[in-house]
């Protein structure tokens, strides 16, 4: 047993099946979701090489990085072997990275063109949520993002978003169009009949001073439901 451990290990391995090796030679692109994660954490246990440890990791979270963004320190330290705190704090750290990466990539182009641009800048902010939050996105006449907030934070099944203080921020930032935005943290993505109501109350509303609701995004986890691509608008 002893003999197998110690050829399991990274180090034992062809040079260019080693993750690190592998990204050099190879390219980023190469390396699986898990190699990706032995390169943060460097080492596993005394049962498992750190790709090992990070396939385990990655299949209790569905082999999503967008659930495992949602675990804690605490519960990556608690549930793996040869993850401790410092371990921990550099899978989520690289996690967040990577959401802000997202985020970062559509401000650049500051045009909203589709409902998936709405989705990409929002997505980041939201995914590893765990209670539902409401976000506008306020746009100039260009479709070129002014700015975006997060308006309110509410509990696992719902949140309010109060029509007066949306389109009092929207004014004051001289948006001439809005996209709302909010998570489901179940993952489900059909609006429910608060959803709808409000969608219809704020495109309403919105004509009455000139600012117009081009979509309303629900966002979970990975997916998107768009109001205006579903012609609910």
């Amino acid at each position: 047993m002893d003999n197998y451990k110690q050829k399991n290990t990274i180090k034992n391995w062809a040079e260019d099946d080693r993750p690190r090796e592998k990204l050099m030679i190879k390219g980023k692109a190469a390396l699986s979701d898990a190699e990706l994660i032995a390169i943060l954490i460097s080492s596993g246990n005394t049962e498992e090489s750190a790709v090992e440890l990070s396939k385990r990791i990655l299949k209790t979270a569905n082999d999503n990085l967008i659930e495992l963004s949602k675990l804690s320190i605490s519960d990556l330290v608690k549930n793996f072997k040869g993850i401790g705190e410092a371990k921990a704090i550099s899978i989520i750290a690289a996690l967040e990275l990577g959401n802000r990466r997202r985020s970062a990539e559509v401000i650049e182009k500051k045009k909203i063109n589709s409902s998936k641009d709405a989705f990409e800048l929002i997505q980041g902010m939201v995914s590893d949520c765990l209670y539902e939050e409401f976000w506008i996105i306020m746009l100039n006449k260009a479709n070129k993002v002014i700015k975006y907030e997060c308006i309110s934070e509410g509990g696992i099944t719902g949140t309010v978003a109060d029509p007066k203080k949306i389109f009092k921020i929207a004014l004051e930032n001289n948006a001439t169009s809005l996209i709302l935005c909010h998570n489901h943290p179940s993952g489900n993505l059909k609006p429910s009949e608060a959803d709808i109501k409000l969608t219809k109350k704020m495109k309403e509303a919105g004509l009455f001073i000139e600012i117009t609701v081009i979509d309303h995004i629900i966002i979970g986890d990975d997916k998107y439901y768009s109001f205006a691509d579903e012609g609910m608008l």
